[in-house]
């Protein structure tokens, strides 16, 4: 028990600083990060290499996440100086405004979910919009915050799906791999029902049941289209990163159809002022979205193709060895991950946007101003991690001399909750996504302890599977409660302080979407088994 105690001391820490001490993510992190230290050097008797080395081994498991927002933070920083985002945002301002019900969802869902799997933020860019359309300022806040929260997996083209693959590879063993695709058949199941069930949150808070009776036949066929989607690309390997894209695009097409068999339109250019109908007119939309249109097919050229998506996946590794405690190399498949792309299409699509050389000073002062604490906040929570999976370790015997945080967790869970740890682990999901801030930092830290439980409790592959994907969906849910994605929402209209009027519903809803993806995992465990 006394070990138990010390392995949580660390986290009931970082919760601390983030409730009562109200620090940011990134300086929460560096704390937790020592409080962990101390722990794994005391308790656990891991050496100060081991932990340095664990530490460095976390921020280099962390680049499909930490690099993708640093180079996603460049790509938008430029947008923004050129005057790029601007363009797009006074199209989006147009679409669908005599339904509201087909208006949400095509925007919160369909441009939310397609806006962050390419890198965008849709709590900075979706509330002036969804001001400036008539929303309130509560309603403007809490929508883009929730939209994309069932994509959140496929979210950064994919990054959350392949930490979590390279952290179940790692658990399982040579050998023992799971491909992308095995992941990705376990998660879809999950996007028909925490989709629908976020489309009527999101028409709640507009119009209450009202709301829901205008709005449920979009969000159903929202719900299913994403269903339908996801299941043929989460079928596939090559494929499985582009879900999130696939299924923003098509509910896009499918809210703009629904409007035209509806008679209703699908531009409305009332609501623009003077100024952007002349902006409109000077800036083409095309010439606005080159960098995501050559960043999309860049990932599509690359992974549709089998042969090459075996051979950057699969053989292309780029391996980084001698780093970790236990000598395992770590694989960047660089040439793979989307932070490469994400750059090469913003140098790519320089010709077209025809940039100024102050609009690059502009943008690369903007992207050192913003990049580090988030790119920071990404990595550090990787590190806390792998000490907590390496804790324990001596690298002179090459084997663990005490049972290491995570099976000390994992251990207490099977004897504590048995049975029923299916219905609470979207729940300690959920708490991880809190305390990190995104759903890949809470499958880099929890993800391991979770899929030890499984072990522990006699689950099959698929089941050990099931059940962390419920984890990884409650951290994805916790956006919603995100203290800094909620300010970010709000700053973006200059209404901070806002941001927590809607806390309190924003959390009813995440405990009830929390609760449902628990008793989903508990059905689909029972058929798995």
């Amino acid at each position: 028990m006394e070990t138990l105690v010390f392995t949580l001391l660390p986290i009931v820490v970082i919760l601390a600083m983030l409730i009562i001490w109200k620090q940011a993510a990134d300086v929460s992190g560096i704390v937790g990060w020592l409080a962990i230290s101390v722990v794994a050097y005391f308790v656990f008797q891991t050496s100060i290499e081991v932990i340095l080395r664990s530490t460095v081994a976390g921020f280099i498991r962390s680049f499909a996440v930490s690099l993708i927002v640093a180079t996603s933070l460049l790509q938008m920083a430029f947008m923004e100086q050129t005057g790029a985002l601007k363009r797009i945002i006074i199209f989006i301002k147009t679409i669908a405004s005599e339904s509201r019900g087909i208006q949400i969802m095509l925007i919160n869902i369909g441009f939310g979910t397609l806006m962050v799997s390419v890198g965008a933020t849709p709590v900075s860019l979706l509330p002036p919009i969804l001001l400036a359309m008539g929303y309130s300022t509560t309603v403007a806040i809490a929508l883009p915050a929730i939209g994309y929260d069932s994509l959140c997996t496929y979210a950064l083209l994919g990054a959350p799906i392949v930490v979590f693959v390279d952290v179940a590879n790692s658990f399982f063993g040579k050998g023992n791999e799971i491909s992308l695709a095995q992941a990705g058949m376990a998660f879809y199941m999950f996007l028909p029902v925490v989709s629908t069930l976020i489309g009527l949150c999101m028409l709640w808070i507009v119009g209450q049941w009202r709301g829901i009776k205008e709005g449920l036949i979009p969000c159903l066929i929202t719900g299913t289209i994403i269903g339908i989607v996801s299941y043929f690309t989460n079928k596939y390997d090559n494929l499985v990163v582009l879900t999130g894209v696939l299924c923003g695009i098509a509910v896009i097409i499918a809210m703009v159809m629904l409007l035209v068999l509806s008679g209703k339109n699908v531009i409305d250019k009332s609501k623009l002022t003077a100024e952007e109908i002349a902006y409109e007119r000077q800036y083409s939309l095309w010439r606005a979205l080159t960098p995501w249109i050559i960043l999309i097919v860049l990932i599509l050229l690359l992974n549709i193709p089998k042969d090459i998506f075996n051979f950057l996946y699969r053989t292309l590794k780029l391996p980084i060895t001698g780093i970790t405690a236990n000598g395992s190399a770590i694989d960047t498949r660089a040439l793979w991950n989307a932070y490469t792309w994400i750059l090469i299409s913003t140098i790519m699509s320089i010709p077209f946007i025809r940039p100024t050389s102050q609009q690059i000073k502009r943008t690369l002062t903007s992207w050192w101003k913003r990049a580090p604490r988030p790119v920071f906040s990404a990595a550090i929570f990787f590190s806390i991690g792998e000490i907590m999976n390496m804790s324990g370790y001596s690298m002179a015997t090459g084997q663990f001399e005490t049972a290491s945080m995570v099976k000390v967790l994992a251990d207490y869970s099977a004897i504590y909750f048995h049975d029923t740890y299916g219905a609470i682990v979207a729940f300690i999901g959920l708490f991880g996504g809190f305390i990190t801030g995104s759903e890949a930092s809470t499958i880099a830290m929890f993800a391991k302890y979770t899929m030890t439980t499984a072990k522990n409790l006699d689950m099959t592959l698929l089941g050990t599977i099931i059940i962390t994907a419920g984890l990884a969906f409650g951290g994805g849910l916790a956006s919603v409660i995100s203290p800094a994605k909620l300010q970010n929402a709000a700053a973006s209209i200059d209404k901070l302080g806002q941001e927590n009027q809607i806390i309190r519903t924003a959390f009813i809803f995440s405990l009830i979407i929390t609760l449902i993806t628990s008793l989903f995992v508990l059905l689909l465990l029972k058929i798995a088994v």
